[in-house]
């Protein structure tokens, strides 16, 4: 199994920046994809980015393109979300997540860190 452990959430003021990180530690060779997601209060769990260990391939959520950057440093075990022009509804509890494929389907995530919780003010 792989243990993840996010970190880097906190508050933040709309506009500025948050960086997330996500530490892998474990069985680290079965992952073959890392992916973030966030649950907002009353909301389902959506799909923000993921990305390739092997290749640094990237698919985001539409709504992410621009704003979110996704990136892995494989030395470190550990991938990023930078997070630019935060908005308050960006408010949630983001999740990282390793899987066996490079989708958006939380079905295909074996593996989940326990979240931490970005906060976004007006």
């Amino acid at each position: 199994q792989v243990q993840l452990v996010e970190s880097g959430g906190g508050l933040v003021q709309a506009g500025g920046s948050l960086r997330l990180s996500c530490a892998a530690s474990g069985r680290t060779f079965s992952s073959y994809a890392m992916g973030w997601f966030r649950q907002a209060p009353g909301k389902e769990r959506e799909f923000v980015a993921a990305i390739t260990w092997a290749g640094g391939t990237t698919v985001y959520a539409d709504s992410m393109k621009g704003r979110f950057t996704i990136s892995r440093d494989n030395a470190k075990n550990t991938v990023y979300l930078q997070m630019n022009s935060l908005k308050p509804d960006d408010t949630a509890v983001y999740y990282c997540a390793s899987g066996p494929s490079l989708v958006r389907s939380t079905r295909s995530y074996r593996s989940w860190g326990q979240g931490t919780q970005v906060t976004v003010s007006s």
